[in-house]
């Protein structure tokens, strides 16, 4: 009986180990892949090519290039430039539209994201990261801050403020 009881007590002990260190593991991953909030203004300017426009419908295609500034105290995403190509549709006023950008940190390292307009709502997707941003995920919502006027025609100029939460592997 003695033999049975020590060995029950060592397998009880041993599993009692084995979940700490499970749950252990489980409580570091999920803290080592939280989620990082963002906030972040972003300015840019470029060219617009309309393929079509009328009052019911306009088919316009843009390539822009823009800076990042992080309104952030964790200052994610700060000081970075921006690259986009996207299309725009406006139907009976409403615009909607997808343009995928390539966004790069100072040390070069960069994401590629996808933003999917229906007005007035704007969805950041991250698709892929280089470097600190490799396994890149998350999502962020949009929302125009300025719109004005182009300076010449076929111009675009605009700033948009972004947030959302990111989570980059360990």
């Amino acid at each position: 009986m003695r033999f049975i009881n020590r060995r029950t007590t060592c397998i009880a002990a041993a599993l009692s180990i084995m979940v700490v260190i499970v749950l252990g593991s489980a409580i570091f991953t999920s803290v080592a892949n939280a989620e990082t909030p963002f906030d972040v203004t972003t300015c840019f300017s470029g060219e617009r090519t309309t393929v079509a426009g009328s009052p019911e419908v306009t088919v316009a295609g843009s390539l822009t290039k823009g800076t990042w500034l992080s309104n952030h105290e964790n200052k994610i995403f700060h000081n970075m430039t921006s690259q986009c190509a996207g299309i725009l549709k406006i139907l009976a006023g409403k615009a909607y539209g997808t343009a995928y950008c390539k966004v790069m940190d100072p040390d070069g390292d960069f994401i590629i994201m996808e933003n999917t307009l229906e007005a007035p709502e704007i969805t950041f997707n991250f698709l892929y990261g280089t470097g600190k941003w490799k396994g890149i995920k998350g999502r962020g919502q949009g929302r125009v801050l300025m719109n004005p006027k182009p300076i010449t025609p076929s111009t675009i100029q605009n700033c948009l403020r972004v947030t959302g939460a990111v989570e980059l592997p360990e």
